[in-house]
């Protein structure tokens, strides 16, 4: 059983990335009013409290969302992003981060539809318990990978794949690998987002999926940053946000967002 639970690092530099992609993305896609089924393979536990004693013990949030909180001079998809965090903190005090789950949740329209998945089961509780009778929203206990299986291809023929794995298994581009095949292949043309770490000494780029995929230049968009020196997180000095099948209107938001990530810190 893998042992990972995100609530040591919510709201930490590379959440910021990820989640500004994740809200932009998502924004641009639902411009058409046709229904979108998202998909969150790495659920976690959805909602975190930063004064918690597992948040304060790495206090990652303190070089992520924490500078962003009150900045005054935000726009575009940052100051979108941090009105997304401020809708969970309405008392307008920074405790509470939202994962994927709360945010994409929060962008929900009636016609939308939310599956999580979720493998460690001290995750899967916190995370059944944020959306219980949710209507909107169902909670897979299980393999994320093994879930688009059955939820692919989705009924309107609209979805957002989000992967987020926390790269605690080294063959996990492998499995991604494997796991995105038999994906496009029930969904060719789906949108699937992938997060993943820049670790010095190890492999965790996807620089090989676009040829073992068979993507074209066109189907494939890879957004890379880089941490300053106080955001750096042990010996992760990076992450980076791909996407397949990027909608034309999301790639020209969301390509100027590495550029501006680094004015951030």
């Amino acid at each position: 059983m893998l042992s990972y639970q995100h609530g040591y690092h919510a709201g930490n530099p590379a959440d910021v990335f990820k989640h500004t992609v994740l809200l932009t993305l998502l924004s641009a896609m639902q411009e058409k009013p046709n229904g979108i089924v998202l998909v969150d393979t790495h659920a976690g536990a959805a909602r975190y409290r930063l004064d918690s004693e597992m948040a304060l013990k790495t206090a990652e949030f303190r070089a992520g969302i924490e500078p962003l909180w009150a900045r005054d001079d935000l726009s575009g998809p940052w100051q979108d992003y941090r009105e997304a965090v401020r809708a969970v903190n309405p008392d307008g005090v920074l405790r509470v981060y939202p994962g994927s789950p709360l945010l994409m949740r929060g962008r929900l329209r009636k016609n939308d539809r939310l599956f999580l998945c979720e493998l460690h089961p001290r995750e899967q509780e916190r995370l059944a318990e944020c959306f219980a009778n949710d209507r909107q929203v169902e909670v897979i206990a299980g393999d994320g990978y093994q879930a688009l299986e059955r939820i692919l291809p989705p009924p309107g023929g609209r979805g957002l794949v989000m992967i987020d794995p926390s790269f605690e298994v080294k063959t996990e581009l492998e499995i991604m690998t494997r796991a995105l095949k038999t994906a496009l292949r029930r969904f060719g043309h789906g949108v699937y987002l992938i997060w993943y770490p820049i670790i010095e000494g190890r492999d965790t780029t996807p620089d090989a999926l676009p040829g073992a995929l068979g993507l074209t230049d066109e189907q494939w968009l890879d957004l890379r940053v880089n941490f300053s020196p106080a955001q750096r997180l042990g010996r992760m000095t990076g992450c980076g946000m791909a996407v397949i099948n990027c909608p034309w209107r999301a790639r020209a938001l969301l390509g100027p967002l590495t550029e501006q990530f680094a004015g951030l810190s």
